[in-house]
């Protein structure tokens, strides 16, 4: 997975608890620690006996620029509590990794130690716990296992993972760790409001591909970066996300389902079914509007000698925006507009040919490829411009603005 964008300070202002448990993933746990304070966050060290026999306290002081702390009975706070302490100025604990053995002493409330007295001690009003599980296959559907984790879920803990891959015991299965990239992307969305929480989302991205001939066709250059960054931002927000992606190479957010296509009609085949069944439909893909009426099965070939260009027939794409806007049970529409001048003319046209409620308009050459953008909202009421930005802030404030419309349910 790519490296996120942390430049934004995602996390500026947030104190957070970093618990490592045994396991090797505690490895991993360094480039964590690295992500969270370049996106922002203090963090604070806490290591258990079994986690020091995987990565040295050195290691996590030098990463965190804290002394690590490992004892309950540490007197270097005055009034010798470290676990009432920790746990009153963090707005989370982050435990990476969560043992099969921790997380059956945090359902059974034991707390024999420095970080599991933290988990016991904290107010759950103000400091949430966030465990990234990391076992062997075996240990992490051991029925033992399941009840503890039901029982600290109720006891209001949240999961991170895990997933499933290669284990360090040569084993394939679930139980290994998220990576720190998406450990990141976890807490990130778990501070973020929840303005569209209970809403589902459907979202399409990046460029359609119009097949000429077996080895050619049109396309356009949209990268499908503001698309992602709507679905993710959705997803942040609660929503539960689809997203209908084009032919691009971009990592899926975490949590959101993606289905892929690469011509415009299937992609109105796949949001056709769906969207019915979805409260906000986010349409950013850059969608063919014309197609060759009849691919060629075989490449054209160049004629010796000859300077004649093929000549092929056009025919009009299905328009995905407008047939989904006329649904008897249409969700909320947004559209995007990709111009190449005249922004506002041309989206407030569009605004009217689909029969939306909002439209989005960028300028194409200046946005397409990019991690930045400028957003122009247009709608019944009028135009209110969004500076540039990353295009992840932008589709956060785009995702409030659509909670707004919908009146706010969930925020």
């Amino acid at each position: 997975m790519d490296e996120p964008q942390t430049e934004r300070q995602d996390l500026a202002g947030r104190h957070l608890v970093v618990g490592l448990t045994g396991g090797i993933a505690c490895y991993k746990v360094a480039e964590l620690v690295r992500l969270l304070t370049k996106a922002g966050a203090s963090v604070q060290v806490v290591m258990t006996a079994a986690a020091e026999h995987f990565i040295t306290a050195v290691t996590m002081q030098a990463l965190s620029g804290r002394p690590v702390l490992d004892s309950q009975w540490d007197s270097r706070d005055p009034n010798n509590m470290p676990h009432i302490n920790l746990s009153r100025a963090a707005d989370a604990i982050v435990v990476a990794p969560t043992s099969a053995d921790f997380i059956a002493k945090l359902a059974h409330g034991q707390a024999d130690e420095l970080l599991s007295l933290t988990c016991l001690a904290r107010p759950s009003e103000h400091c949430a716990l966030l465990l990234a599980p990391a076992m062997n296959r075996e240990m992490w559907a051991h029925p033992a296992t399941r009840r503890n984790v039901d029982r600290v879920i109720a006891d209001g803990a949240v999961l991170l993972g895990p997933t499933a891959g290669d284990q360090a015991c040569g084993e394939i299965g679930d139980g290994r760790m998220l990576e720190p990239a998406e450990l990141l992307e976890e807490v990130v969305a778990f501070f973020q409001p929840k303005a569209l929480l209970g809403r589902r989302v459907l979202v399409t991205a990046g460029p359609t591909y119009e097949p000429i001939d077996p080895v050619r066709g049109l396309t356009n250059l949209s990268s499908g970066k503001m698309g992602f960054a709507v679905a993710r931002a959705a997803r942040e927000a609660g929503a539960e996300v689809t997203l209908v992606a084009g032919p691009v190479h971009l990592p899926t957010p975490r949590g959101v389902k993606r289905i892929d296509v690469r011509t415009a009609q299937q992609m109105f085949d796949a949001v056709m079914p769906a969207a019915s069944r979805h409260d906000v439909f986010v349409a950013t893909a850059a969608v063919a509007d014309w197609r060759p009426a009849t691919p060629a099965s075989e490449k054209i070939k160049k004629e010796d000698g000859g300077k004649q260009a093929p000549k092929f027939d056009l025919t009009e794409n299905p328009d995905i925006l407008a047939s989904v806007a006329r649904l008897p049970k249409a969700p909320f529409c947004v559209g995007f507009a990709a111009e190449s001048h005249d922004l506002a003319r041309h989206a407030r046209n569009k605004l009217k040919s689909k029969g939306v409620p909002l439209v989005v308009g960028n300028l194409g050459p200046d946005t397409f490829g990019r991690d930045d953008n400028a957003l122009l909202l247009v709608d019944a009421k009028g135009e209110r411009e969004l500076p540039r930005a990353d295009k992840l802030t932008l589709a956060r404030q785009l995702v409030r603005e659509i909670a707004a419309c919908l009146g706010g349910k969930g925020a």
